[in-house]
């Protein structure tokens, strides 16, 4: 399939959906489930984190979200369904996300507590956008 093709078969809404289930997903992430095991891991303190800017970092997030949900939805095509998109998306996750988070962590010298915390939210993220394009 051309990328025209592609891009006419688009759903816009199930994208959009995709991308704001990353926001879901992330605040119960790093929110009660893993939010002080990923700040020990990295020395953040809550102070650290205040000093971000919000409606930056929500926004280039929430920008970044999209177009990997914008890619997914392309990658899975308009013929996937439920069982094909959560799968591609597991498979994105793990195959080239949370391998090459891997090679950059060891490059980095990171801690494999918090590349788990973050590939885990990387392939359940990726599982949930492909289940919601396979789904539309």
């Amino acid at each position: 399939m051309d990328l025209t093709t592609a891009l006419q078969n688009i759903n816009w809404l199930s994208v959009a959906i995709a991308a704001i289930s990353t926001f879901l997903i992330g605040g119960i992430w790093y929110g009660p489930l893993f939010g002080k095991a990923w700040m020990n891991a990295f020395g953040y303190t809550e102070e650290d984190l205040k000093k971000r800017s919000i409606p930056r970092t929500f926004g280039y997030s929430l920008i970044l979200a999209f177009i990997a949900s914008l890619i997914l939805e392309m990658f899975i095509g308009p013929e996937a369904d439920v069982f094909f998109g959560a799968m591609a998306g597991f498979f994105a996750g793990i195959g080239w996300v949370a391998t090459f988070l891997g090679i950059i962590y060891l490059f980095e010298m990171q801690s494999m507590k918090v590349y788990f915390i973050n590939a885990g939210y990387c392939v359940l993220s990726l599982t949930v956008m492909g289940l919601i394009l396979g789904s539309w």
